[in-house]
């Protein structure tokens, strides 16, 4: 109160200065409001454990691999070998799939197509037995196929399996497909491409 008398007494406008203060302020909370928030969720993570450093998690589409957790960015490893710093509220806020929160063995499928003259069973044995003999597929729970479509130029399968590699299972699949086309050619099997017949008028 006293300042304020005296700044009124040497003739300066005071209620001019507050505005401004109040102005200054607004604007500096609400550009702290979002860091505020990146510690408030840095907080949760650490306490909660729901995401932790090793994790192989999924936020937006990216998989990443946890590689540290601050107070307010936690920085992750994306398959391509790239260090992304993430706010704290990317993850905790949006939707996030966390591969190995309660288990390391993440289940995955690859979708295979075989021409219509193909024998079914046959089709199921070969893909089961290669996806069983690869050494990162977990042998429990087993692989499994389903026949899953009728397609225009296909009998579409998908093999079902399980491996404790979330984050590199793309290298895997790469490693199966190449196991799967092989076996197929040893047995006659063929993988259908689209055709098309033109005629002249």
């Amino acid at each position: 109160m006293g300042f304020i008398l005296g700044m009124n007494m040497i003739g300066i406008n005071v209620s001019v200065l507050m505005g401004a203060s109040a102005a200054l302020l607004v604007g500096i909370g609400l550009g702290l409001q979002n860091i505020f928030s990146d510690f408030v969720s840095g907080f949760v993570l650490l306490l909660d454990s729901s995401i932790k450093v090793g994790d192989v998690i999924e936020v937006d589409k990216l998989v990443c691999q946890v590689k540290e957790i601050n107070l307010r960015t936690t920085t992750v490893l994306t398959r391509d070998d790239k260090y992304i710093i993430l706010p704290n509220t990317t993850l905790t806020k949006n939707h996030v799939i966390n591969w190995t929160h309660t288990d390391l063995n993440s289940r995955f499928d690859i979708q295979v197509g075989v021409s219509y003259n193909s024998d079914v069973k046959t089709v199921m044995e070969i893909l089961k037995t290669e996806t069983l003999s690869h050494h990162r597929v977990s042998k429990s729970p087993e692989p499994f196929v389903r026949f899953n479509d009728y397609a225009d130029s296909a009998l579409i399968f998908n093999v079902y399996f399980w491996s404790a590699d979330p984050f590199r299972v793309e290298n895997l699949k790469s490693e199966l497909r190449i196991k799967f086309f092989e076996a197929f050619g040893k047995h006659g099997i063929e993988i259908p491409f689209p055709q098309r017949v033109i005629h002249n008028v």
